[in-house]
């Protein structure tokens, strides 16, 4: 795999909602920010903890990213691990009390925002199955 400076960086896509807000075109209640990630609340959220983590860099679906540039998911995953400890959903090291991490991929999955997405989900006791 080339190295990540050397991948080609896909445009935002106006209008698209999620690539709006890496614009800061749009607010969003930030909690996490690296170069190549956002995390951020759901406006709706269906958790005590819900918070959205998405590659600032468009990309339809998971399957999409992880073609295209897997080191990225890699970031995206990583940077929704840093928003649970953050908020205390596990512990430095454990996997106490737990998180759910959610991705919807078209729109029998619940897909409303053709930007991959990755919902985090804490803070209550988690269902199986979920829906």
């Amino acid at each position: 795999m080339p190295p990540v400076a050397s991948l080609p960086r896909l445009a935002p896509v106006s209008d698209c909602l999620f690539c709006r807000m890496v614009a800061g075109e749009i607010p969003a209640d930030v909690v996490h920010e690296t170069d190549r990630v956002l995390a951020f609340r759901d406006i709706n959220p269906q958790a005590p903890t819900h918070v959205l983590v998405i590659p600032k860099e468009h990309h339809a679906t998971a399957a999409a990213l992880a073609s295209a540039d897997p080191g990225l998911l890699g970031e995206v995953v990583a940077g929704a691990h840093t928003v649970a400890l953050q908020e205390r959903l596990v512990s430095d090291g454990g996997t106490e009390p737990g998180y759910r991490l959610v991705t919807n991929t078209g729109p029998k999955a619940g897909q409303s925002v053709h930007h991959v997405h990755f919902h985090l989900l804490g803070g209550r006791r988690m269902e199986w199955p979920p829906g």
